[in-house]
């Protein structure tokens, strides 16, 4: 596969991924939000839960869409045969910062929720799937802005000789 393909293919799923987060925080959070709060009985003192539970999750947001910038541009120096780069290592290592720093949110927050009792110890079970995914883009990022480096320092070192 030629790089300009690689790079097209990264871009297209980045947007994907873009376009999918935006559907699930403009309208699945939400609806699923007013269905729940109904559902559970939560007329009276559910309207304040629902909000505080939507921002809550909303505020997941910020840190999904700066990687989705990053990860656009490691797409992009992809595309002009840069994947080896400095630039590119650093990128990946701002991933893996946003993704454990919105895993330790949503978290912490799931957890306070509980303890004030505005959720359930059901939730913070169901958030450990949410919170093993940010680890696991976590620890791959970082392991990829590892690799990168020591394969941008190695392609220095070859230029080098030459």
């Amino acid at each position: 596969m030629k790089q300009s393909t690689l790079a097209r293919w990264l871009k297209a799923i980045v947007a994907g991924v873009g376009i999918c987060g935006a559907l699930v925080y403009g309208l699945v959070l939400p609806t699923l939000g007013r269905v729940l709060a109904v559902d559970w009985g939560l007329q009276n003192g559910g309207n304040t839960l629902f909000w505080v539970w939507l921002a809550f999750l909303l505020g997941t947001a910020p840190a999904v869409y700066a990687g989705l910038v990053f990860a656009w541009k490691v797409a992009a120096n992809i595309g002009r045969d840069r994947s080896f780069s400095r630039e590119n290592a650093v990128l990946l290592r701002r991933i893996a910062i946003l993704a454990a720093g919105d895993t330790v949110y949503f978290f912490l927050g799931v957890l306070i929720l509980t303890l004030v009792n505005w959720s359930s110890p059901g939730a913070v079970l169901l958030s450990f799937f949410v919170d093993f995914t940010g680890v696991a883009v976590t620890v791959a990022a970082a392991a990829l802005s590892h690799l990168v480096l020591k394969a941008a320092e190695l392609q220095e070192q070859s230029d080098l000789t030459i």
